[in-house]
């Protein structure tokens, strides 16, 4: 049985999470706090840095969200999530690395510093300008969305690929942490209703983050 090493609000293991749950590969859950640097975790992984999937029997460790989600892709037949021409694979690789750069560098990360970690580890209050510029950020990125989803049946193309699974475990945190409006993106909101209603979405809307409580629309997939 694979385990992840993962804590509730870590968007690249929800990420993994979700390209498991379509490809019907069984896993547990650990729970880990990165920023707590266990001895234990630490020599899993030296960047202190979830997800960390781990197969005892078989003697593999998987560090790294691409990574894990290539080696599933590669390893397990059901589901594709990189497929279609090369050019097709292009973009999908690219979408989730612009998630996974951009969105979270911009929205994601501070949302989680000024409304978890300050919260959680500092005992601070959040900055209020931090939050702003977060959830700005998130509007026009979310624009972004829109936009393609305009032009394309899923983010990346005709089909669900792990572009789509990408971009909702960035979102879903980011709406979990209240940084999303969805007024002005009906596209967006509509793709995202999608994905929530899904049986491998579905688990993750149920998990809560200790003292933080999402807006009351989180888990719902009419919203």
């Amino acid at each position: 049985m694979w385990l992840i090493h993962q804590f509730p609000l870590c968007p690249f293991s929800r990420k993994v999470r979700l390209l498991l749950g379509e490809k019907g590969v069984g896993y547990e859950l650990v729970r880990e706090n990165p920023w707590e640097q266990r001895d234990e975790f630490v020599d899993l992984n030296p960047a202190g840095r979830t997800p960390v999937m781990v197969e005892r029997d078989k003697n593999i460790t998987l560090i790294d969200s691409v990574a894990i989600c290539e080696y599933f892709e590669e390893t397990v037949e059901q589901a594709p999530m990189i497929s279609g021409t090369a050019i097709n694979r292009a973009e999908i690789r690219r979408l989730s690395a612009w998630f996974d750069q951009q969105f979270y560098g911009a929205v994601v990360s501070p949302l989680m510093n000024e409304r978890m970690l300050k919260r959680i580890v500092h005992r601070a209050s959040p900055d209020t300008g931090a939050l702003r510029e977060a959830m700005k950020a998130a509007n026009s990125m979310l624009g972004y969305v829109d936009y393609l989803l305009d032009h394309r049946n899923w983010l990346a193309g005709a089909t669900l690929s792990l572009a789509d699974l990408t971009a909702a475990a960035h979102i879903s945190v980011a709406d979990y942490l209240g940084g999303i409006d969805w007024r002005a993106h009906e596209q967006t909101r509509n793709w995202y209703s999608g994905l929530k209603s899904r049986p491998s979405f579905r688990p993750m809307l149920a998990e809560r983050m200790g003292v933080i409580a999402p807006p009351a629309d989180y888990d719902k997939v009419d919203f």
